[in-house]
């Protein structure tokens, strides 16, 4: 299938795709919410982002957004985990994910047994079989509202070096089929990743062909593939179009003429200058720099130019309507912002996006504290893999005795993702309590800083 009739095929299949389903209500406040799933869930990435945004845009709306993925998880294992790591989260509302593992990998390289249609029907039936208990489970738990994310796609298209596990994504066709059929069938929330991202990857591969929105793996999305997925999720909850602030100002009249999302007062306008005090209800979407998930360069803002974000969730617009023609500087707080002309005021330009106001600034903090945040919960996602992926197996689940951790010390050498988690896991095991407290204080300090504050508005004509 070429790239154009697959679009096209995608296209209608996500036009369908959400059809019969509960509608995604956005989270209030008190909600603890858990995203189960694989190594995709498990980076902690697009729950992180989705939270920031009520962070920052829901300010007095307190919640927990909470990560409940083990890298390399099936359907099987997930289930496994629900009774010993999910639900004692105690979740209020509960997003899971899987199929990216379910779906297999090196057996696409097999050209001695290739994967046939038949094959495939078994590798779905395996990870439906195993689906079936968690949707059973669940059932019997009506207070927690359940969310079935169809996963982030495999991407076959890109140009890229390495192996291409050639037909996964059609087996992955066939997982994403049964969680949308038991979605629809329990009135389940429902969240389509998978063919929104591959049509975003296939659209602009016709430009670039080594464009994706996963990574180098092209399995395991970078920072930019996870805000798209936050950005997926934000939007089936019906959050686009909710402005952060949009006000308009008519100096001439010395009026406000909108005020949403936001209260002005001591307006004054004279000589062609106008100030004004301006509280908003939300804060800017602050965007990070840094790549954050292992071996994938990509950062946040690469998504910006593949999804409306800004135009959708964060815009901060202030106008300015019977400015004599010229150019205009704007300060807030004293200091200047920037240089416009009465035509682009008039227009209205978009605060959010300025990286130098002080309520950016303000939103900077809060995403450094989000990113401490998610670097302590990672200790528990080490914890938990050591004690699904490892202990569980020699018949040690959750003992911690000194028995199981000889066991661990005596097979560090020969397990490498061991070596790696054994250290937060013996933190956890032995210092619990201090890492819960520091998580709680990091929460607590983001929601007493992440309330807007007053700010003085000042537009001069330029000389």
């Amino acid at each position: 299938m070429n790239k154009s009739v697959l679009l096209a095929a995608l296209l209608c299949t996500a036009a369908v795709s959400g059809f019969g389903q509960r509608k995604l209500e956005p989270f209030k406040a008190g909600d603890r919410v858990v995203f189960a799933g694989n190594s995709i869930t498990e980076a902690g990435l697009y729950g992180s982002y989705i939270w920031l945004y009520y962070m920052t845009h829901f300010p007095e709306r307190r919640l927990e957004v909470i990560n409940g993925g083990i890298g390399g998880d099936v359907a099987g294992q997930i289930y496994d985990r629900l009774d010993g790591d999910i639900l004692p989260k105690k979740p209020t509302v509960l997003a899971v994910t899987f199929g990216m593992n379910d779906s297999k990998y090196f057996e696409y390289l097999d050209k001695n047994n290739p994967v046939s249609d038949e094959k495939r029907k078994a590798i779905i039936k395996e990870s439906y079989d195993s689906y079936a208990k968690i949707e059973a489970r669940l059932k019997k738990l009506p207070g927690i509202k359940t969310i079935l994310m169809a996963s982030s796609p495999y991407d076959e298209t890109a140009k890229l070096p390495g192996n291409v596990f050639l037909g996964k994504a059609k087996t992955m066709q066939g997982i994403i089929d049964f969680q949308l059929a038991s979605a629809k069938r329990n009135n389940w929330g429902y969240v389509d990743f998978f063919h929104p991202m591959t049509e975003i990857n296939l659209r602009e591969q016709q430009k670039n062909p080594a464009y994706t929105n996963t990574g180098p793996d092209r399995i395991h999305p970078g920072s930019a593939g996870h805000f798209i997925m936050a950005y997926l999720f934000l939007k089936e909850q019906g959050l686009a179009g909710t402005p952060v602030a949009d006000v308009k100002i008519d100096a001439a009249a010395k009026k406000v003429l909108k005020s949403v999302n936001a209260k002005v007062s001591a307006l004054r306008s004279s000589g062609g200058a106008v100030s004004f005090d301006y509280l908003a209800k939300s804060l800017p979407y602050p965007m990070d720099t840094a790549a954050r998930v292992w071996e994938n360069p990509q950062v946040q803002t690469e998504a910006l130019p593949v999804i409306p974000f800004v135009k959708e969730f964060d815009e901060e617009k202030l106008a300015f309507n019977g400015l004599q023609a010229g150019d205009y500087s704007l300060k807030i707080d004293g200091r200047s912002i920037g240089k416009w002309s009465a035509a682009e005021l008039a227009a209205g330009i978009n605060l959010a996006v300025l990286k130098n106001t002080p309520q950016y600034e303000q939103a900077l903090k809060i995403l450094a504290l989000n990113n401490e945040r998610r670097g302590v919960e990672n200790k528990y996602r080490n914890y938990f893999w050591v004690q699904y992926d490892f202990l569980k197996g020699k018949g040690l689940l959750f003992d911690n005795s000194k028995a199981a951790r000889d066991t661990i010390q005596n097979n560090i050498e020969k397990n490498i993702w061991l070596r790696v988690k054994k250290t937060d896991y013996d933190e956890i095991v032995d210092h619990g309590d201090e890492v819960k407290a520091k998580m709680e204080g990091l929460i607590n300090e983001i929601y007493r800083i992440n309330k807007p504050l007053v700010h003085r508005v000042e537009l001069h004509p330029v000389k």
